[in-house]
């Protein structure tokens, strides 16, 4: 930690998300907080996820999502060996989406 840092500053990014009371509010917070590039990036990688999941082979993703073979690769190797975060919220995105993926 430097000195002009203080303790829990990095949490006020995860607490804001968490604060996030339904899609549209999200959407706005992340647009404000985020590039366009950013935002689409971010969006690649969920779908990427999400049809990996579903046993969706790489040259099928790469050719509906336009992904790189290196960002299925990236998220692949989180799917398989992250921190689990996709792991948690996978479940709960096709929930919402109504058992639909992407």
């Amino acid at each position: 930690m430097t000195k002009n840092e203080k303790p829990g500053r990095d949490e006020a990014l995860y607490q804001a998300i968490l604060s996030l009371e339904n899609l549209e509010e999200c959407r706005r917070f992340l647009s404000d907080l985020c590039t366009v590039a950013e935002l689409r990036a971010m969006e690649q990688r969920m779908e990427v996820a999400m049809l990996l999941s579903e046993g969706m082979i790489y040259n099928d993703i790469l050719e509906r999502t336009g992904a790189s073979s290196a960002t299925i690769s990236r998220v692949n190797r989180a799917l398989q060996y992250g921190a689990d975060g996709y792991r948690a919220v996978l479940p709960r995105v096709k929930e919402r989406l109504g058992g639909h993926g992407v």
